[in-house]
């Protein structure tokens, strides 16, 4: 028998042991970046499809995280199913946030047939505007992009949302292609957000 000193220091270590073992089975860390495996949406719950890193070069620029109710491996898998998305995304390094609403505007541009694009263009605008605005996303910063049926796309910077949503489903459809697309930003990050393990 420990003395209730030992035994109360006990009991916090083997507290803490279990809470410890509960998060590691609610994140996975990617760079460095917990990364929870369940969210809710829209009162919906979503499970964590895949996660990875995007390269450029060989540099480390953001996670990303892609949440589904349904896992799939494909991405109409993915982006056809009928109820709430998220997209997460948090910088591993400092970036100029007007270049990263222009590179999501060519990777949509990229991704998609003109006419589609042209239909896109003024909601396409008001993102960049809104990334223009915030001039720098630093490392460990992000923003989250929501798909929400009935509301539309919810833009979400560093925990405050961004305007009004948009409300086009082909929007999201448009975004997500950017990591999902038959032109993707990052062909490993593709994968790693649809599941497939290389």
């Amino acid at each position: 028998m420990y003395p209730p000193s030992v035994s109360r220091i006990l009991r916090q270590i083997t507290l803490g042991a279990a809470l410890t073992a509960s998060l590691s089975a609610w994140a996975v860390e990617v760079a460095g970046v917990k990364i929870d495996d369940r969210v809710t949406v829209a009162g919906k719950p979503l499970v964590l499809n895949g996660a990875g890193i995007r390269y450029k070069a060989v540099f480390k620029v953001y996670t990303a995280g892609f949440y589904v109710e349904k896992p799939a491996s494909t991405p109409d898998g993915l982006l056809d199913q009928p109820g709430p998305k998220r997209m997460t995304i948090t910088m591993l390094r400092d970036i100029d946030s007007a270049e990263l609403g222009k590179l999501f505007s060519r990777g949509m541009e990229d991704n998609m047939e003109k006419g589609s694009f042209a239909k896109l263009v003024p909601g396409v605008m008001r993102m960049s505007q809104v990334f223009t605005n915030h001039k720098t996303l630093k490392a460990g910063e992000n923003f989250v992009l929501d798909w929400i049926p009935g509301t539309g796309t919810v833009l979400t910077i560093k925990g405050q949302v961004e305007g009004e949503p948009f409300k086009e489903p082909e929007f999201f459809e448009a975004l997500m292609r950017i990591w999902l697309g038959p032109k993707p930003a990052d062909w490993a990050l593709k994968d790693a957000l649809l599941g497939i393990r290389k």
